[in-house]
């Protein structure tokens, strides 16, 4: 079977929405998803402050990801952060995580990116496995730090 890849349109926004609660559920935290299709619509097709790109097999979307440009300082050039990463689980174990991952390495090779990076749960050792294969880095003199909602709102407003 031949994956292809395509760029998401807009009319595909209720896709991403499924895969985004796909992952979500995936990872325990489906719960946390508030995203809704108008949310996603405005950021990724009006705002354009991320991408997606859909892994395709005979026709039907099997895997996506979602990603967007960061920038490195040190390297003066911008990177790709990777999001989001999701294959179907009955699409699993045929090297579509990997050609996934591959793709995103030839846009920011291509967009002059230095660097890609992602976060992944701790718990997740499959994951963890499948990226160390792949010789990528995990960052152990980092801690990533986050203000959202109410502690979000109260530093602005302080």
């Amino acid at each position: 079977m031949e994956l292809t890849f395509r760029f998401a349109e807009e009319q595909d926004t209720p896709l991403i929405l499924r895969f985004i609660r796909d992952l979500a559920e995936y990872e325990k935290m489906l719960e946390l998803v508030v995203a809704d299709e108008a949310t996603l619509a405005d950021q990724l097709f009006n705002k354009k402050n991320a991408e997606v790109i859909f892994a395709v097999e005979n026709g039907v979307e099997v895997g996506f990801a979602l990603f967007f440009h960061n920038f490195s300082t040190f390297l003066g050039r911008s990177g790709l952060y990777l999001e989001d990463l999701f294959v179907l689980p009955d699409h699993r174990g045929k090297g579509y995580g990997k050609a996934i991952l591959k793709k995103l390495a030839s846009i920011a090779v291509e967009r002059g990116c230095g660097r890609m990076e992602w976060w992944c749960l701790d718990w997740n050792k499959p994951s963890i496995d499948f990226y160390l294969s792949l010789n990528a880095e995990p960052m152990e003199d980092w801690t990533v730090y986050r203000l959202a909602g109410e502690t979000l709102r109260a530093l602005a407003e302080s």
